[in-house]
This record gives C-alpha cells, structure tokens and sequence, in this order.
C-alpha cells in the first residue's frame, strides 16, 4: 500500500475494523517513512450498478459521488465519518439487494433521504432542499410542515 503523503510502499497496520454489517474492513495505517496515518478500505467488489440520470444518461454507480453529496448535507453537524460510510454502505446494499444492475438517481436520492432523515433531521432537509430543487420558501416550510406532522420532532 502507498503512502498518500510521501508514496513509500512500506506501511503497517495499526488498527483493523469491521463495520456494523460485517461487509467492509477498516484498515488504520501508518507509513514506516514518514509516520503519517490514513485509512483504508476494504469491500467485496461486485459487479457494477449503472444509475440511470433524469436525462436517461447512464453511468457507473460511484459512491465518492454519493458521499460528496451526504458529507454536504451533513456539514457542521454531529455526525461522525463512520455513521456516513454506514449511511452509504447501507443505501449501496439497498441497491445491490433487488438484484438489479440498473438504477434510477431518483431511487438514489430517495435512499439519501430515507436514511438521512433517521440520522439528522437537519442534514435531511438540507440534502431535501438540493435533491428536491425547493422553489421557493413555501415549498420548504410544506417539507417542514410534513417532517413535523411525521412526529420526527422539533425542526
């Protein structure tokens, strides 16, 4: 493995992790050059899901993508890297679980805010604001209005 700071190819393990599912290894590490840690991920590779755009363009499902999006959303709030990645790799097994190579982004981003919402309230909303494309405050306070009528508490 190669260091991102210094590309020496001498690294050690300090730390190895499963996640909650079982399904990805988390690996600690530090260089021997330089003594800088990062992490890395371990995961089964299986065959690629192509996600289907709003203008019928297709393209390979990338999570980096789809964590971008999430960390966006999740900017400035209590909410740490792993519950993230565990975000995303639930969504991802979501995916994988019916069996099918394609998937609509619209079924992506519904996903998002499923599992957003049950993480961070304001998180969800500001993830729902872009993935929705509110058009003007009226149809954010009926987001809220819904939010707060699901009993999901005090927004």
């Amino acid at each position: 493995m190669l260091c991102p700071y210094c590309n020496n190819k001498e690294t050690r393990v300090v730390d190895k992790r499963e996640t909650g599912d079982g399904k990805v290894i988390r690996r600690r590490r530090e260089c021997l050059a330089c003594g800088k840690r990062f992490t890395t991920y371990e995961r089964i590779e299986l065959s690629p899901v192509i996600v289907i755009k709003k203008d019928g363009r297709r393209e390979r499902f990338d999570r980096n993508k789809l964590k971008i999006g999430i960390l966006k959303a999740c900017e400035k709030r209590p909410i740490s890297e792993e519950q993230i990645d565990s975000l995303i790799n639930n969504i991802e097994m979501e995916i994988r679980s019916n069996g099918n190579t394609e998937v609509e982004s619209r079924v992506i981003g519904e996903l998002v805010m499923e599992n957003l919402r049950k993480l961070d309230e304001v998180a969800y909303i500001r993830f729902a604001s872009v993935y929705r494309q509110f058009a003007d405050i009226k149809s954010f306070q009926n987001e809220l209005r819904r939010l707060l009528k699901e009993g999901k508490g005090g927004v």
